[in-house]
């Protein structure tokens, strides 16, 4: 909970205990009392911003300034309330106070973990037109392919910024997004509005560090139907150690995407189990594209073909890419095909591309979650399953025949690899997020990421991703 939160929980059990102990309480004492609840009242409200959740909090404190303020006036000095509402009156207090408590630490507005590298981030968001390609999930066949990319980068200077939020702060924009995030979760848009409040660790639009060597490339994909933000602190922890990284918004495939004229677009390419491999495929083709494209805009950045902060800053000779689910069967798909990109991880995604796939021969970190074995022994004797999985776990044997891994992590589920999971402790009732504590998944996702790229593009670290660590109990080679 945020300080001043926690401030008027007080200040509303003193005015609850000046009600109880008036005849021992002085007038002056609690006059204080009411002015200062009054003060933290708005304090809170101006400065931290409303939220829901302490809904009852606000409602019991202006309730209980009335009562305060009636009991101490001088015609109700000597006034007796019936025994059986005062009794009710101080338990229903207690008792939606505590509610409130409850949803604010279960739904609370938290802060992302702190990167752990040496370097401040910084962040920029960049809008992308590729003039070449056709966009194929719009009906209208002029619309060329259009992507928003959000890059962190390891920053200069930042004093006096102030951190950016996680969503957009555009009042309208970011109504848009809760709108589709409450359709994903299908809970009323109220629910999300708090989301406003959470704050990033990277500085919009800061200098980028200057730097004798450039700075290796690495490129995110989220997950079918979700979007670049749920990678944000993946992406933070990467740049403050010397990365530059670019989380790519595949459009039509996110929850929402917000584009600078005020468009946001949705969710339009769904996947279903009996649709997977053939319509995966096609969309997977187009993905493999983006990140195509993205790699040429930062050839052009870094030449200073197009102008932008990166120019000179890109070690083009050591890209990476990453991605969860589906964008991380897009990783595996984009580093066979593209010649550009050097190592790669798939974060718990089925690959979508299978025929001919077999013989990689880069570096290649499959993490999967705890539940990885009992789904492929789940799946390996269903019908029309046995041969695509046999597939994908050749794939995966000769991935550890060419410097790669194969881990699993006790206690993960499918969204322990994204943001999800420090958004709230509930989301584990889903299903969607495993038993692991979420701090401790996205601690140990930040670290395995980080320890692969520094092998293989840095050519340093390597010291989780090469065999177990006692100090990653949860983590399993395979």
């Amino acid at each position: 909970m945020r300080l001043f939160e926690i401030l008027l929980i007080f200040s509303c059990l003193a005015l609850l205990s000046d009600l109880w102990f008036y005849k021992s309480i002085t007038r002056k004492t609690s006059t204080v009392i009411c002015m200062a609840s009054s003060i933290i009242l708005l304090v809170q409200l101006c400065f931290e911003g409303y939220r829901w959740q302490l809904v009852f909090v606000y409602i019991m404190a202006v309730l209980l300034l009335c009562a305060v303020l009636f009991r101490r006036s001088k015609n109700t000095a000597n006034l007796k309330m019936w025994r059986p509402l005062k009794y009710g009156f101080y338990s229903l207090t207690i008792v939606l106070i505590g509610v409130s408590i409850c949803l604010s630490l279960y739904l609370p507005v938290f802060n992302l973990p702190k990167p752990d590298g040496l370097y401040e981030v910084g962040t920029q968001t960049l809008h992308f037109i590729d003039d070449d390609r056709a966009e194929i999930f719009t009906e209208n066949h002029r619309d060329k392919r259009e992507l928003m990319v959000q890059v962190w980068y390891p920053a200069g200077h930042v004093n006096h910024k102030k951190s950016s939020l996680l969503f957009p702060e555009d009042k309208t924009v970011f109504r848009k997004y809760m709108q589709a995030y409450s359709q994903n979760f299908k809970l009323p848009e109220f629910a999300f509005d708090y989301w406003r409040y959470i704050r990033s660790n990277s500085y919009e639009d800061a200098e980028i560090r200057p730097t004798a060597q450039p700075y290796p490339l690495v490129l995110i994909s989220h997950g079918m139907g979700t979007g670049r933000v749920l990678h944000t602190s993946q992406a933070e922890n990467l740049a403050s150690h010397g990365f530059i990284v670019a989380a790519i918004d595949h459009t039509y495939s996110t929850t929402a995407t917000a584009f600078p004229d005020g468009r946001v677009t949705g969710f339009e390419t769904v996947l279903t189990g009996d649709n997977f491999y053939d319509k995966g495929s096609r969309i997977g083709k187009v993905w493999t594209q983006d990140v195509k494209f993205v790699i040429s805009r930062f050839k052009k950045m870094n030449s200073g073909s197009i102008r932008s902060i990166f120019e000179g800053k890109v070690d083009v000779n050591n890209i990476g890419m990453m991605g969860h689910s589906f964008g991380g069967a897009t990783a595996f798909n984009a580093l066979y095909l593209n010649d550009d990109i050097r190592a790669g991880i798939n974060m718990d995604g089925t690959l979508y591309e299978l025929k001919n796939r077999e013989h990689i021969n880069k570096p290649f970190l499959f993490m999967q979650a705890g539940d990885f074995i009992d789904n492929v022994k789940k799946y390996k004797n269903k019908k029309g399953l046995r041969d695509k999985i046999a597939n994908e776990l050749s794939i995966m044997e000769n991935v550890k025949q060419h410097e790669g891994s194969v881990i699993y992590v006790e206690g993960a589920a499918h969204y322990n690899f994204t943001d999800l999971q420090l958004f709230s402790d509930l989301i584990q009732l889903t299903g969607m997020t495993g038993k692991i504590n979420g701090k401790r998944g996205a601690f140990i996702t930040n670290q395995y990421v980080l320890d692969f790229f520094n092998k293989h593009l840095k050519e340093s670290g390597g010291n989780l991703v090469d065999e177990p660590n006692a100090q990653y109990p949860e983590v399993k080679f395979q």
